[in-house]
């Protein structure tokens, strides 16, 4: 009979706390689990981890475990050592021993696990006592495993969040960066809330923050979405979902109508009045805009093709809003002409 080292097969050391143990043990028993893993030997690694599991995840059997001693090692011949001899050692076989578990389980506790060791303990059974309720993780495996079904996608791991975009980045800028955040089940304990959890609290959520950087679609448009696949929110059997970003134009230079553009150009009230020529950014560079006599706020000035670019390759337009400004300082003569222009219209 060989000798099993159940903290080598766990990874753990021998000063391994409990969360620790359960922790290693989770990790790899999805790994390894038959209804995903179908390599070679995965069963029979499924097998050891569990039972490595029942013995360092109970303070009682891992005890009598630890009194073995540290010397022996992995797969070595194992003989009773002395002081064990109170023990049951009377399942001593070839193989497996009923109930799934080893020779060298069997021999060292068999005692202790009673009707359990009858046959009625599968490795199943066992790892369900040992890892909680299964029963969705083997469900949402098998719809993994079953290639000729296509997958359903799993909208509640989709990430739903408004990007705000200027006008520099519509033009000019090819990538921009974002910060997502949501919360998705616990990697750690993926969501079972099974004893206590140091990176959920036991809430079986975890909130993720991430910056992604993606490319601003040419002829990006306010409502739009963005689809970034992949970068969603992962649940505890290895799905994954989307980012989508509405998109939100705002500038504060520009106001954005479609593919035109609209500008608040500040006239003095002698400028509207009398008429003026003034140079006025646009996405296409300064141009010099000539206003007419007698413009009124709110009127607008239309330039042509000077606005953003369409899919159809033509431009939108480009308007200059009128906005009449009142001086804060007013010198004495000027408020003297002001009240002359009063006479006057009245």
């Amino acid at each position: 009979m060989k000798y099993k080292d159940y903290y080598e097969i766990l990874g753990v050391s021998r000063s391994a706390t409990q969360q620790e143990i359960k922790s290693a043990f989770r990790k790899l028993a999805r790994k390894f689990h038959p209804d995903v893993n179908k390599s070679s030997g995965a069963q029979e690694k499924f097998k050891d981890i569990n039972e490595a599991y029942e013995v360092l995840g109970d303070e009682t059997k891992r005890k009598r475990y630890d009194q073995l001693g540290s010397a022996w090692s992995s797969g070595a011949d194992f003989n009773v050592p002395p002081g064990f001899e109170g023990f049951n050692f009377s399942n001593f076989g070839g193989g497996q021993s009923a109930g799934g578990f080893s020779d060298f389980f069997s021999a060292i506790f068999g005692d202790m696990m009673g009707s359990s060791m009858g046959g009625n303990r599968s490795y199943n059974q066992g790892f369900s006592s040992n890892f909680g309720d299964f029963s969705q993780f083997n469900q949402g495996a098998q719809r993994k495993s079953s290639a000729h079904q296509k997958p359903q996608k799993d909208e509640s791991l989709d990430i739903i969040q408004n990007v705000i975009l200027s006008l520099d980045d519509i033009i000019n800028t090819p990538k921009k960066t974002v910060t997502i955040t949501g919360y998705q089940p616990c990697s750690v304990c993926h969501g079972s809330r099974q004893g206590f959890c140091s990176n959920c609290s036991g809430t079986g959520i975890e909130k993720i923050t991430k910056n992604i950087t993606f490319q601003v679609p040419k002829f990006v448009k306010d409502g739009q979405k963005i689809r970034l696949k992949g970068e969603g929110k992962k649940d505890g059997y290895g799905k994954v979902g989307d980012v989508y970003l509405t998109v939100k134009i705002q500038d504060s230079e520009y106001e954005i109508n479609g593919s035109n553009l609209i500008k608040d150009v500040e006239l003095l009230p002698y400028e509207a009045v009398l008429g003026c020529e003034k140079l006025i950014k646009t996405p296409s560079g300064n141009i010099k805009v000539k206003f007419p006599p007698k413009m009124s706020s709110g009127k607008k000035l239309r330039l042509k093709e000077l606005g953003l670019p369409s899919k159809d390759g033509k431009k939108g337009d480009f308007e200059a809003r009128v906005k009449i400004v009142i001086p804060q300082e007013l010198s004495k003569e000027a408020l003297e002409l002001y009240e002359k222009l009063k006479k006057l219209n009245s």
